[in-house]
């Protein structure tokens, strides 16, 4: 065991204490929650319990499965020697201290590129806090996981509580991970499809910017459920009427636009849903609301009820979990 892995195992279990007590309660409660039965509003844990936790951390997936999530979200980046690692960007410096343990291995441009690391040598990092008004820097340690270690950690926590939580991954950046000899698509379905998510009601999205990503997997044979992620920017313009999102669903079962696309064209909810795609916004955070909002919950309540979205990105799983669950 490395040194960054062992250090990173007290809070690691201390995390897995507090979900497996949590799901428990909700299980002994409840009947089992299962992920791939579509709840009508669907509360996706975005980078993990992020707002609580760093992102993309054991700990902060942990949390969120705890927190009462359906869906857990990993972003993808491949290492040099072709493993998938959870990590929000295709660079390491932003939530890593790869400056400090690699300080010559940056690029011309000044950037730490995780395509540019084995594996092995991304396990010597620890992981940070990206947010200075989040969980403390120098307060505990965390690891940057292989997403490999991800699935595995859902899935314990599945079989152990009898909650059925599924995966959310996006691929970052695919078509510069091509151009880098590390295509994602073909690897993407190997790792999902040994761990058994397979058809289209497994319990998993795979969600992407790049439409020509998700038709390539569609190319591979993939059957499972792909989300079209869409930003304010003018590729995606082409995409935002009736016609345009008739023509997402043929690469894609849903969409998950910026917020506050929805905001300014709420329309589009009703178009996606005529092409009979779902529709999940990004991002919701409770230190982040709104102006126009007078609360969190107040934003939430907007989107899933008066606007009639299907689910929410949130860095704060429990407190979607607790407006979805209001009765």
């Amino acid at each position: 065991m490395s040194r960054a892995v062992a250090l990173g195992v007290p809070l690691a279990a201390c995390a897995l204490v507090c979900a497996l007590a949590a799901s428990a309660v909700e299980a002994a409660d409840d009947e089992p929650v299962d992920a791939a039965s579509q709840p009508s509003k669907t509360v996706i844990a975005h980078r993990g319990a992020s707002g609580y936790l760093p992102e993309h951390t054991l700990p902060a997936y942990a949390l969120a499965h705890g927190m009462g999530a359906d869906y857990i979200e990993p972003d993808l980046v491949l290492t040099r020697d072709g493993h998938f690692i959870c990590l929000h960007d295709i660079y390491l410096q932003a939530t890593t201290d790869v400056e400090q343990v690699f300080p010559d291995r940056a690029r011309d441009d000044g950037r730490w590129y995780a395509a540019d690391f084995t594996l092995d040598e991304v396990r010597q990092l620890q992981a940070e806090e990206r947010l200075g008004n989040r969980f403390p820097k120098g307060r505990s340690r965390f690891v940057v996981p292989a997403f490999t270690e991800m699935i595995e950690l859902v899935q314990g926590l599945n079989e152990r509580t009898g909650r059925t939580v599924g995966i959310y991954p996006e691929l970052k950046a695919p078509e510069w991970h091509r151009a880098q000899g590390l295509p994602m698509e073909e690897s993407l379905l190997e790792v999902v499809g040994r761990y058994g998510y397979v058809e289209q009601g497994a319990p998993i999205f795979v969600q992407s910017f790049e439409a020509e990503s998700l038709k390539r997997l569609r190319a591979l044979g993939s059957e499972l459920r792909q989300v079209f992620l869409m930003a304010e920017v003018a590729q995606y313009r082409s995409f935002l009427s009736a016609e345009g999102l008739a023509g997402v669903a043929g690469f894609a079962t849903g969409i998950g636009p910026a917020k506050t696309m929805l905001e300014r064209q709420p329309e589009l909810i009703g178009w996606a849903h005529d092409a009979g795609l779902t529709v999940h916004p990004y991002t919701f955070r409770a230190d982040q609301v709104p102006d126009r909002y007078d609360s969190h919950e107040a934003e939430l309540r907007r989107y899933l009820f008066d606007l009639g979205i299907d689910g929410v990105f949130t860095d704060f799983p429990d407190r979607a979990r607790a407006v979805v669950d209001e009765p």
